[in-house]
């Protein structure tokens, strides 16, 4: 049921320790181990526990104790030995040594260790540990989904390759030709685009990698188009074909490759999936006595029923199977039998909504057609929008005006109409639908969820400012003044108007792919998280103390140069854990240009933009794309039902063009088991 290989050890015991490795309570423990081994970074010194993270105003933070992290530290380390123990114990001696995950796993560990030992040995005084850095790849390689991800991407680095290689031809060639275009002259006020940005061949280099993400665009420019509207030509030529060719066709064949990778990847899930039935069906067959001259194998459907039981599977999957061998009615299942029934494990997750209750009066069952007819969501609609627009049109009229000017009578009985509109159409609904019907639909649980908030918000305001009349401006109570509780209530109600989505096919759609990608996206996530810690901790141990305020004379000429947001934005980053915002801001190509200021730097935030901005989102959009072109073709071949939601994983994403293993393929591998010794 979830893709793992059969290739362990299957006696009784070596069973049970399985059972009891996979359970929820065991995998629950790892992944809180993890989780807490990653967060000891925020508390470790130079800790992060600050509310505001201006240098100037915090207080000083709370640095642990030497011995408090490292016992916390320790305990994981525990976790994990017991962890690879058990993973080495289901392998062969021969398996284990070719297992590169395992291995690298075991050699994290004793570098941990080893690296422990050292801080304790200097009573925690060492400025760089190794093993932090290492504390990403316990995430990894727990999660299978994630070492499938990586294995793809690390298959399409030969691909990408290429085409970074292009573009540092492009960079390098781009570059030289800057320098022969905007040499020296004798006249040095003329000479400011080669003062600035092309000095030489590094800053010409950094000047249009950094042009490449548009950071600096249009100021690279500016000095050379203001001596001469043609040098333009040179910077939109550089930008085209960098921007529109180089990086497009990097993300076309990123696409392409990893699209193919992936489906690979699927297909050897979907194998182990059909390997481990075909198994459980080779082990069942001989637990009943089989005729020597047999030629085919059976299972025994009671014996199925039994083994169902005690299977830990999804509840949908294991009804659908039950439900499947009762139709089957057989009280032998030969081997094509047995692989049928499972075809469930493959389907998609249907979800139907509870039906709606019947009335036997004649005036409710009118009622129930009325308010249970999509014309009155279209009318709710509709006064969604017409809060909206009166919400504008207020806040246009009063963006002017001082807090002392402001009356909030007209906006406040505006709320009140438009709040008690929303709790009668909630009411009506589930009228209409019943309560389970409504809430079995995500966009009712939405709307009902904001109507209520609205709604106790709106009373809290009256119980604490009275009800609106001309003039209303009391003073502050409680915790929040009115004009702060009116503006909490018309952001729910901004809010509020998403309700409309689900009414129209295209942009449905277009939500319902972001949502698909956000569930499929954990191995993803996963592994930026894992760039993003492995790269933060790296820059805490190579930039902290470069960059003290007001300590640093030639910094500070460079900081007066500057403009006040530069000069907060270098001091505050590379202080103490803010380089994971440093980290964020590169990877949104936003301030690359001031980061790269410290020469011997480049190189650490060039990787960084290469794997993040450019990779990394490349992915992004190679899974998005795969995603929505799925969906796209789904919708144009099949009208979707409205009482049926279609839940899709990766998996599901590539089933129609995986290819099924044959007979021989099967029991092939099968006999080539190490631990299971079949008969036949």
């Amino acid at each position: 049921f979830q893709y793992r290989s059969i290739n362990h050890r299957v006696d009784s015991k070596s069973l049970w320790l399985y059972r009891w490795y996979y359970s929820r309570t065991c995998q629950w423990i790892l992944s809180l181990t993890i989780t807490i081994i990653l967060a000891l970074a925020f508390i470790e010194n130079p800790s992060s526990l600050t509310i505001t993270s201006d240098v100037r105003y915090r207080l000083p933070a709370w640095n642990p104790p030497c011995g408090l992290t490292e016992s916390i530290e320790l305990l994981c380390f525990l976790v994990f030995t017991v962890d690879v123990s058990v993973k080495s114990y289901k392998k062969r001696w021969t398996e284990f040594w070719k297992n590169k995950w395992l291995m690298a796993y075991i050699k994290k560990l004793i570098i941990s260790l080893a690296d422990w030992i050292v801080s304790l040995s200097f009573f925690c005084t060492e400025s760089v540990r190794i093993r932090r850095i290492l504390r990403p790849f316990f995430l990894l390689q727990n999660s299978s989904m994630m070492k499938k991800t990586l294995k793809s991407i690390n298959s399409t680095l030969p691909e990408m390759g290429s085409v970074v290689l292009l573009l540092a031809v492009h960079l390098s060639l781009f570059a030289m030709f800057a320098m022969l275009l905007f040499a020296r002259t004798k006249d040095g006020q003329q000479d400011k685009e080669w003062v600035g940005y092309f000095r030489n061949l590094p800053d010409s280099l950094t000047s249009l990698l950094v042009l490449l993400t548009t950071a600096n665009n249009p100021d690279v420019m500016i000095p050379a188009y203001s001596k001469n509207r043609a040098y333009s030509i040179f910077f939109i030529l550089f930008t085209v074909l960098g921007n529109l060719f180089l990086m497009n066709l990097l993300t076309a064949i990123i696409y392409n490759q990893f699209r193919g990778y992936l489906l690979k990847s699927v297909q050897s899930s979907l194998f182990r999936r059909r390997l481990g039935i075909r198994a459980a069906f080779e082990v069942l067959s001989f637990l009943r006595e089989t005729p020597a001259n047999a030629q085919q194998l059976h299972v025994s459907a009671g014996a199925l029923l039994q083994v169902l039981q005690k299977v830990e599977m999804d509840s949908r999957c294991k009804r659908a199977i039950m439900r499947s061998l009762k139709i089957c009615s057989c009280d032998q299942l030969s081997a094509a039998q047995f692989q049928k029934l499972f075809e469930e494990l493959d389907k998609d997750a249907i979800k139907q909504h509870p039906p709606s209750p019947e009335y036997q009066s004649q005036f409710m069952q009118k009622m129930q057609f009325a308010f249970g007819h999509p014309c009155f969501g279209y009318l709710g609609n509709v006064v969604a929008l017409a809060n909206i627009v009166s919400i504008c049109v207020v806040l246009v009229m009063d963006a002017e005006k001082q807090p002392s000017e402001r009356d909030d009578f007209f906006l406040g009985a505006i709320n009140c109409f438009f709040i008690l509109y929303y709790l009668l159409e909630m009411l009506l609904k589930i009228l209409a639908m019943g309560l389970k019907r409504y809430l079995s639909y995500p966009s009712n649980r939405f709307d009902g969820l904001l109507t209520v908030i609205l709604l106790v918000l709106e009373v809290a305001t009256f119980v604490v400012y009275g009800f609106p009349h001309p003039g209303w401006r009391p003073e502050f109570k409680g915790l929040l003044s009115l004009w702060d509780m009116v503006r909490l209530v018309n952001m729910l109600i901004v809010f509020r108007f998403l309700r409309i989505i689900p009414n129209m096919k295209f942009m449905a759609l277009v939500v319902t792919t972001l949502l698909d990608l956000v569930k499929n996206l954990r191995a993803f996530a996963g592994i930026l998280v894992v760039v993003f810690y492995a790269f933060a901790i790296t820059g805490i141990m190579l930039f902290r103390g470069a960059v003290v305020p007001f300590g640093n004379i030639r910094l500070l000429i460079f900081l007066l140069q500057t403009s006040l947001y530069i000069k907060e934005t270098v001091v505050l980053y590379f202080k103490e854990k803010c380089v994971f915002m440093v980290l964020f801001d590169c990877f949104q190509a936003d301030v690359v240009y001031c980061l790269l200021y410290f020469r011997w730097a480049k190189i650490y935030f060039v990787a960084w933009w290469l794997i993040s901005s450019v990779i990394w989102v490349n992915l992004f959009v190679a899974l998005l794309l795969e995603n929505f072109i799925h969906k796209w073709d789904r919708r144009c071949h099949r009208e979707p039902l409205s009482d049926i939601e279609y839940q899709r994983t990766v998996d599901l994403m590539f089933r129609d063009v995986l290819e099924e293993p044959t007979e021989e393929e099967l029991m092939e591998k099968l006999h080539q088991h190490p631990h299971l010794q079949l008969c036949r």
